[in-house]
Order: structure tokens, then sequence, then C-alpha cells
């Protein structure tokens, strides 16, 4: 319990740890914009004063163009995209760094074109307005609109993908603990299944005895063959269980002959409000199988289609064969299943009835599918009308 609990705390203490670590680099990174959005921004009302210098003196009697300074400043922007807007016409004075991209032969090529600017004209205004206020320069009567720099476009998206980063690792992290888990839990269920076939032997190696004792008691042999086929049934049972979690031998078995007798079984064991029917070819076909858990998964689908109809109806098996596959059917005039459940009812859990652990017909499928290389699935099915489950195998 202490284990438990510390395990528990140590987790919520790396959670939060990890949550404050995040927080910190989205807050330094906003912080970092916001400096760079500022520093452009003074770099832009310097470049407002350089013009407005450099006409002055382009405007004045003697213009001289000794001014390097503003030249300089002027020439400095190359990244920022800029338009200056005459504001009696509402005409484009200028523009720089404004870049479009367009297909030419096969390839796309970024280009400055002023057909372009001119014809998208509102929308970068816009566009750039929303960015950044615009400097208004009075002296001129013009106003210079400017966008992000492609730098600072870039370090803005860098929290949404700082973020998709995070979770992406985070939903590693989260399956491969799942993964754990879900091993852990498979371990325990094998372990599990192992001990419960150890404790089944004892006693059936004692049922074996006293039957052989009933014999010499002269009791009628038709109990002691009953009683012997569940006998058989139980060390059935016993040789499942213990080969949980090994790998399974598969030999050649005649499939009608193996089908026959796990169904034929269950039909003598079954309520007599049950109309068994089965449909099998007279000859041989041969499948790679594991006879038992093929057994197990017979049994447990017509349990399943008992349950459906419980207790009252119709169930029918049918075996049939095209030139390299075997498909046995197994319908019941149950309660039905719907399309959306098709599948869900393969994975381990699911289960409408109010009783039961929702294994049978994973189990079902994983010998089918994982075992023996085979294909389960919901062949139809209607509401308040019944259900057939084909299983589809390889002939050998």
């Amino acid at each position: 319990m202490a284990f438990s609990l510390n395990r528990n705390v140590i987790r919520w203490i790396i959670i939060i740890s990890s949550f404050i670590i995040v927080s910190l680099i989205l807050w330094n990174t906003y912080v970092f914009f916001q400096y760079f959005k500022a520093e452009e921004r003074a770099k832009m009302e310097s470049w407002t004063y350089a013009y407005n210098e450099y006409i002055k003196d382009l405007n004045s009697p003697n213009p001289t163009f000794n001014d390097v300074v503003s030249f300089i400043v002027l020439d400095s922007t190359i990244t920022t995209p800029m338009l200056l807007i005459d504001n009696k016409n509402n005409n484009i004075e200028s523009h720089r760094n404004i870049t479009h991209y367009k297909a030419e032969n096969d390839s796309i090529q970024e280009v400055v074109d002023s057909s372009f600017v001119y014809n998208n004209r509102l929308k970068l205004i816009t566009k750039y307005g929303r960015e950044n206020d615009p400097f208004v320069l009075k002296n001129q009567n013009k106003t210079l609109y400017y966008g992000n720099s492609p730098l600072l476009n870039k370090l803005k998206y860098y929290p949404l993908a700082l973020l998709l980063i995070i979770l992406l690792f985070a939903a590693v992290v989260y399956f491969f603990y799942r993964s754990s888990k879900n091993a852990e839990q498979n371990k325990l269920w094998t372990g599990m299944a192992k001990e419960t076939a150890h404790q089944i032997g004892t006693p059936l190696s004692s049922l074996v005895g006293w039957t052989e004792i009933l014999k010499s008691e002269h009791i009628n042999p038709d109990y002691i063959v009953e009683i012997e086929k569940d006998i058989d049934r139980l060390q059935t049972i016993t040789e499942r269980f213990s080969k949980i979690g090994s790998a399974p031998t598969l030999e050649k078995v005649n499939i009608v002959e193996a089908t026959k007798s796990s169904y034929d079984y269950l039909k003598s064991r079954s309520s007599k409000l049950i109309n068994f029917e089965s449909l099998f070819p007279e000859r041989e076909i041969s499948v790679n199988l594991n006879a038992q858990l093929y057994s197990w998964t017979i049994e447990n689908l017509v349990k399943n289609a008992i349950d459906a109809m419980k207790g009252k109806g119709d169930l029918k098996l049918e075996l049939k064969q095209t030139e390299k596959q075997v498909f046995i059917n197994i319908s019941d005039t149950g309660k039905g299943i719907s399309k959306s459940s098709f599948t869900k009812i393969f994975e381990p859990g699911f289960t409408t009835k109010k009783r039961g652990w929702g294994l049978g017909l994973s189990l079902a499928k994983r010998i089918i599918e994982d075992y023996h290389d085979g294909k389960i699935k919901v062949l139809n099915s209607e509401i308040g009308k019944g259900t057939t489950i084909q299983i589809m195998l390889k002939q050998a």
C-alpha cells in the first residue's frame, strides 16, 4: 500500500514539474516574441525618421544627398515587409520585401511582383494593420504599413510546434505505459490460468480413481460412460489452461470430425429447448489445428449463441469449403447485434450480459487469428432475428 502511494506521489510530482517546465518555456517564448516585436517596431520607427529626413533633403532648394545615415537606415530593412501609402490619392508610394509564390516550369519560385502588390493592396493593408499598428508620416501625408518578418512569424508558431511535440511525446509515454500495464496483466492472467490448471489436476486424478472403483462395483455402464466423458472434458479444459501463454502446436486434423465432436458434446448437455442443426461435408477436410484450442473456440461461440437466445431457439452450425479455405458458420435466432458493435464484440471486456467477463469472443478471435492465421467475424446480424458468426481457416 505504501509503495503504491509513493508511486502515485512521484507520478504527480513528475506531471506537475513537467507542466511547470512547459509553462516556463512557453512564457519565455512569449516574452522573447514580444521583445523581438518591439525591436522590429523600433527599427521601423527609425526608418520613418530616416525617410522624413531623406524627403526633406530631397525637397529642399539645394539638396545635398549627404545624409549617409538616412541611406543606411533605409537600406537596412531587408526582411520586414513594408507598404507605403500616399494618403492623398490612396495609392502605393512604394513597397519592399513583399514576396509571393508562383509556379514556373513545374517549380515553385518566390518572386517580387509589383502587380501582385497592387492587386492585393487592400488585403495587405488589412493584414499588416492587424499584425502591427501603422506609422503615420504627418509631414509627408503618408502611412507606413508593415508586417511581421519571416523570423518573427516562425517564432510565433514555435509554441504550437513545441506543444505538438510535447503531446506526441506524452502519447508515446501513455501507450508505452498502457502496453506495459497490459503485459503485466497478461502475465497475471497467464499465471492464474496455469495455477487453475494445476489445482484442477489433483481432484481430477481422484475422480479417475473413483471411476475405476465404480466400474468394479458393477454400476450401470451408461453412467460410467457419461462420467468418463465429463472427466475427459475436464482434462481437456485443464490442458487448455495450462497452455495459455505458450505457443500452441498445430497438427494436421480432420476439421469435420473436430467440429462435430465439440458441437455434439455441447448439444447433449444443453437445454432441450434449443433446436440444434448441423451441416457437415461427408468427406474429410484437413486443416492445421490445435484441436483443444479450436474446440474451445467452438464452445465459446455456441455458448454465446445460446445466451443470446436465452436458452430457447434454433442454433445451426454449417461447415463448407472452397478450393483453399474452410468456413464454419454458427447461426442463432437470438437478439442480434447492431452494426456498430460488429467489431466491438471481439474486444476484451465487451459484454452485453449482466454477468460475465466479456472474454469468450476475444479469446476466440485470438485463437483463430493469432494462432491459426484465420479470420473470425460477424457475417450478418439483425436485431431481434439473430446472428451468424463465421470462422475462416486455410486448408492444409
